[in-house]
């Protein structure tokens, strides 16, 4: 693993204020008076209580119960047991000065069979985890998404990969919204919308590991060529359909933002060469542009386009429409820079996957105290 400290960025726009995190170094009198100070997780690292209360199994239970979790220990069965402990767990929030806490919700554990019945208790605990936040002076925060699909969905139908997901997850968001927006000003629709594409559906280190490309984790079942960009045209009709139900029926009163959150790395050329300057910026394109190409523009970029093919999927001019615009604020996620290196023989691949079409080598160098790390991707 990489060893390094890290960054956590979340930019507001429309008027709101610059937020979030932690950085190493330097002191919150530093920051500007509005600067929101804060932390997050998500489900299924910290609630526990995986079994109890109605909720249900979401992939990722599934995903570290079979074993197949290499890059991780353990499971969320209990974990920090938050669902037990919040209210100790925001007072030491509101001790260490936080302003903000962002979590995501466990969309299993409030609707445990991703559509349908709200499972009150469900209910009840959040609504006491947001009270509990406010009482202390701190600013819930909610991420809809972070990549714990209720396992129903995933057998049903295939989840992300079946564009049914785009209805399902915005009777969820309306759920979440009517009950919760009274008190939630900022919600995230999807958290690090690239990573889970990636991670879930091409390379398989996250759930619900599906990869077709040579790896190390053991892959059943996927196709690396097509499903990561299929299921990133789904979270993004899912995330715009979202915004739209929020902007039509809630914002006027509640007076929140909605957004989403992606992962950024650094993309330094490995050499002034044209070909390696061309090549930092096709890998932007590839992990930021793939999402905010679309949430702004309304299509894909043009250097994917001429990669990847047929094999990426177009949007109609209503779903365009619906995209431009959707974002209220974009989450940054950042830990470490790459040097890029212009690699086109990576086109010349049979069913290459999302890796070999944006055509780079990508080589981290990462820093701590004691050491220096490096990791080469080269497809």
């Amino acid at each position: 693993m990489w060893k390094t400290s890290f960054v956590v960025l979340q930019l507001l726009l429309l008027g709101s204020s610059v937020s979030f995190i932690v950085v190493d170094g330097l002191r919150r009198d530093e920051y500007p008076p509005h600067f929101v100070f804060g932390a997050s997780t998500s489900a299924y690292q910290v609630e526990g209580a995986a079994d109890e209360d109605g909720r249900k199994p979401s992939i990722w239970d599934s995903f570290a119960h079979a074993g197949n979790a290499n890059m991780y220990e353990g499971n969320g069965d209990i974990a920090c047991d938050q669902y037990h402990k919040y209210k100790e767990d925001v007072e030491l929030m509101a001790k260490m000065g936080l302003d903000a806490y962002r979590f995501s919700i466990s969309w299993s554990r409030l609707i445990p069979d991703g559509k349908g019945p709200i499972n009150q208790k469900g209910l009840q605990y959040y609504n006491n985890l947001i009270n509990e936040l406010i009482s202390h002076g701190i600013q819930p925060h909610v991420t809809l998404y972070h990549w714990d699909l209720p396992q129903t969905l995933e057998d049903e139908y295939g989840g992300w990969i079946n564009q049914k997901i785009v209805r399902d997850f915005t009777a969820y968001a309306d759920v979440c919204f009517r009950e919760f927006g009274d008190r939630v000003k900022h919600w995230t629709t999807v958290n690090e919308g690239n990573v889970f594409a990636q991670g879930g559906y091409d390379i398989g280190f996250l759930p619900p590991q599906h990869c077709s490309s040579p790896s190390i984790f053991n892959c059943s079942k996927g196709n690396s060529s097509t499903e990561p960009y299929l299921v990133t045209h789904n979270m993004l009709l899912a995330h715009a359909s979202a915004a739209r139900l929020y902007r039509n029926k809630y914002q006027d009163k509640q007076h929140g933002f909605i957004g989403f959150n992606l992962l950024t790395y650094g993309f330094v050329p490995l050499t002034n060469t044209s070909e390696d300057i061309i090549a930092a910026q096709r890998a932007q394109d590839f992990f930021l542009g793939w999402y905010l190409n679309p949430l702004i523009f309304g299509d894909y970029p043009e250097i994917m386009k001429k990669n990847v093919g047929s094999r990426l999927p177009t949007f109609t001019k209503s779903e365009s429409n619906l995209l431009k615009g959707s974002m209220g604020f974009l989450g940054i996620n950042f830990y470490f820079s790459f040097y890029v290196k212009d690699n086109p023989k990576t086109l010349n691949i049979k069913d290459r996957d999302y890796l070999a079409d944006m055509a780079v080598e990508l080589t981290a160098y990462t820093t701590n105290d004691t050491a220096t790390e490096e990791v080469i991707y080269n497809s």
